[in-house]
């Protein structure tokens, strides 16, 4: 039995400048985002008979071939690693499985890569979980999906991503010391808007305006750059600041990216005294990243007392075998 154990992610500035459409076209993109101390669970384990049992969020699969297996993610994923029978898969996860934007589709993506892959006694490195998932997700797949979500999963930390024209990644991790990251995470909380959203749908109607946004989408690239170096002088006023400029950037990339109920929650959040705010992922849902300083987060959280609020805890490290039986 193996149990691979895969962080979410939140991703600070330069959401969208990850998807092929922008960078492969405008000289690169680049994102800073951080991984979160709530995970997704894969469990693999040798069954007794040569069938396949596959069990997630929604249903458990029962089939005698990988062809037959109808998760699209564990299915390629199976092909992939060479393990094609006699094994069943279970995952669970920390949060809600779909619709969260914090990225849990490419977490389960390199968490079951990196448990099938151990599973046949191999370890993968970060970087090969990431491209592997990366090439399921975009090419074999055709999702219309970006590289962060996968490089931040299986990495972790609070890295800065250069998604590079030719198609190779940069990660740059932050020096941050552990009092440092204490700090940072007292300036921020997640609120569970209560809505969940299609990604894909979101960001297929984001890929097809690339040319009508790129303006805006140059300037988001900026933001991740400035957003890294203010971290790093831990000038939250400016954070504040930034993610404000990217939500209304954001917002102006597709419809559906936002609406009456999240643009509520986010004036809540701004009367309350924080000093930032933007919903993570792909928009239309999910959790709401909210800065603000410490002495203000009881303000906040009375102010969206409606909404279930996570604190902010950040995991230093990506995707990892937890649990290993022969």
């Amino acid at each position: 039995m193996i149990i691979s154990r895969t962080p979410l992610r939140i991703s600070f500035a330069g959401g969208g400048t990850d998807l092929p459409s922008f960078y492969a076209t405008q000289g690169g993109g680049a994102v800073l985002s951080a991984a979160i101390d709530y995970h997704v669970y894969v469990l693999v384990n040798r069954k007794f008979d040569r069938d396949i049992r596959v069990s997630y969020s929604r249903t458990a699969e029962y089939v005698s071939r990988v062809d037959e297996v109808h998760h699209p993610m564990v299915r390629e994923a199976m092909k992939a690693t060479g393990v094609t029978e006699a094994v069943e898969i279970v995952t669970v996860s920390d949060i809600p499985a779909e619709g969260t934007g914090l990225g849990s589709s490419s977490s389960f993506a390199v968490g079951v890569l990196n448990a099938l892959y151990a599973f046949r006694g191999i370890l993968r490195s970060p970087e090969d979980l990431a491209r592997e998932a990366c090439r399921i997700e975009l090419d074999v797949l055709q999702e219309p999906a970006g590289k962060q979500d996968q490089y931040a999963a299986a990495f972790g930390g609070i890295r800065y991503y250069d998604f590079q024209a030719e198609g190779h990644v940069e990660v740059q991790p932050l020096p941050l010391s552990k009092e440092e990251m204490e700090d940072l995470a007292a300036h921020f909380s997640l609120y569970y808007s209560g809505l969940t959203r299609s990604a894909s749908a979101i960001l297929s109607r984001q890929q097809s305006r690339t040319s009508e946004n790129i303006d805006s989408l140059r300037r988001m690239r900026e933001m991740a750059r400035e957003t890294r170096d203010a971290l790093m002088r831990r000038d939250y006023l400016k954070v504040g600041g930034l993610l404000e400029e990217g939500w209304r950037l954001k917002r102006s990339l597709a419809d559906g990216i936002s609406n009456d109920a999240l643009d509520t929650m986010y004036a809540q959040a701004m009367a309350a005294g924080a000093i930032g705010a933007k919903v993570t992922g792909a928009g239309g849902g999910g959790f709401f990243l909210v800065a603000h300083p410490p002495e203000r987060a009881a303000a906040v959280e009375q102010a969206l007392h409606g909404f279930r609020r996570l604190p902010m805890r950040l995991a230093p490290s990506g995707s990892q075998i937890i649990f290993v039986e022969r």
